[in-house]
Formats: structure tokens, C-alpha cells, sequence
């Protein structure tokens, strides 16, 4: 196991493109944190009736959805940079490569979801300094803590979902494709089914499911429990479609 997961590693580090992954996440963050800046100069120039009205300066919330996206970009790449499976030949036990590659995209996603969330919320609430809410993100770092937890098991669970969908479909191309459709495709058109079919399917949508787990919204369709059960749902649901197309089908 050990073995395969070096290989795993050796080949990601080798190539461009998971370089470029991580040059796309530090500019998400410099542009989150510029609006950031942005939204408090604003603040401190309007008058107090309309700073009642502001949104939170929190960059995470913008900066979340694209590292979902580039994390699952990532795992795709990972599943999808050997097409013709030439790793058998050094790693002959299908199952241990599924492991090793599992392994690589859930340390990979973890890390850079935990660094994009402390990153984004540090940067957000230095830019906040001591202003008051709404414009200050939180009050206290327990406040953020389960915005910021949620978010790095969201950015965990699908970078794994791109994983096993680049294992099912071995295209890397057609694995971005629908994983920006689940992210950002389909969650924009759920709002606009008729009640109550519009609450019930964006209540299962991922970037909605980070909102339910972390508690911060009122009166939410599904508990924190049933949001995590039905986001690690998106990756159990994957990685099989991906661990079947590996163990059952030929190179």
C-alpha cells in the first residue's frame, strides 16, 4: 500500500496540472480577500442606515464553491492521468491502487480545503478588524468553526466524488463537466421548481448541505446529521461507480 501511494504521489507531483490547481486556489484567495477589502471600504463610507444592511465580509463563502471545484478537477486528474491503467503493471492488485489513489485525492483535498478555509477566514477577519456585525464575518473563532469544518468536508467529499466519477467515465473532461453541473448547475435551477419540490431538491444540493451542516441556518429541510449522511452520500455513491469501472472492467 505504501508502495502504490508513492507511486500515486510521484505521478501527481510530476505533472503541470495539479500545480496549476493550487496557482487557481491562491488567486480565489487573493480575489476573496480583495472583496473582502472591497465590501469594508464600503462599509465605512456609508452611513449607519445602510451598514445595517450589509452582507458578512467573509470571503470563505465565495472562495468554498470554486476550491470544491478545483479539488474535484484535481481528483479527476488523479483518476484519469493513466487511461490505459499502466500502473497495473507495477501495482498489479486493482484494489490497492483504488486505495492508493483514494488515499492521495482525500490527504490532497483535506489539506488544501484546511489551508483555503484558515486562509479565507483569517484573511477575512483581519480585513473585518473590530467592526461590528453584519459586516464582521463573526464574533469569535468558535462562531467559525463550524462553517469552516463543514466546508473542508465538503471540499473532502468532492474532490473523492471527482475521483470516482473520472475512475467510472475515464474522461477527465467529462468529469469537470458534471461535477460543475452538480456544484453550480443544478443548484441554480432547484429554486425555481414549484414549492415544495424547490426546498426539498436544493435541501440535498451541496453547496446547501454545507449551510445545514454547520447549523448556521434557521429552521433548516434536513438536521446537521442528515445534510452529513446525504454529503458523504455524493462520494460513497461515486467512488463505487469509479471502484466497479477499475475492479470489473479491463485496462
Amino acid at each position: 500500500m505504501t508502495t502504490a501511494l508513492t507511486a500515486e504521489w510521484l505521478k501527481l507531483r510530476t505533472v503541470r496540472a495539479p500545480y496549476g490547481i493550487v496557482l487557481a486556489i491562491a488567486l480565489v484567495l487573493l480575489f476573496g480577500a480583495a472583496l473582502s477589502s472591497l465590501m469594508v471600504q464600503d462599509y465605512d463610507t456609508s452611513p449607519a442606515a445602510e451598514q445595517a444592511k450589509f452582507a458578512s465580509a467573509d470571503s470563505s463563502v465565495v472562495v468554498t464553491p470554486v476550491v470544491q471545484f478545483l479539488v474535484a478537477a484535481l481528483g479527476a486528474l488523479v483518476a484519469t492521468s493513466d487511461p490505459r491503467l499502466t500502473a497495473l503493471t507495477a501495482v498489479p492488485d486493482r484494489t490497492r491502487l483504488l486505495l492508493a489513489k483514494t488515499a492521495l485525492v482525500g490527504i490532497a483535498s483535506a489539506v488544501l480545503g484546511a489551508a483555503a478555509l484558515a486562509l479565507s477566514t483569517g484573511s477575512s477577519r483581519l480585513i473585518a478588524g473590530d467592526r461590528p456585525p453584519p459586516i464582521a464575518p463573526w464574533e469569535s473563532l468558535g462562531d467559525v468553526l463550524p462553517w469552516a469544518g463543514a466546508a473542508v468536508l465538503s471540499i473532502l467529499v468532492t474532490g473523492l466524488a471527482g475521483l470516482g466519477l473520472g475512475l467510472a467515465v475515464r474522461s477527465t473532461a467529462v468529469t469537470v463537466v458534471v461535477v460543475g453541473v452538480v456544484l453550480w448547475g443544478i443548484p441554480a435551477i432547484t429554486p425555481m421548481l414549484p414549492d415544495p419540490w424547490n426546498a426539498d431538491a436544493s435541501a440535498v444540493m451541496v453547496p446547501y448541505l454545507v449551510w445545514e451542516i454547520s447549523g448556521v441556518v434557521h429552521d433548516p429541510p434536513l438536521s446537521p446529521l442528515a445534510a452529513t449522511a446525504v454529503l458523504l452520500g455524493y462520494a460513497v455513491v461515486t467512488l463505487g461507480a469509479g471502484a466497479v469501472t477499475l475492479l470489473r472492467q479491463d485496462a
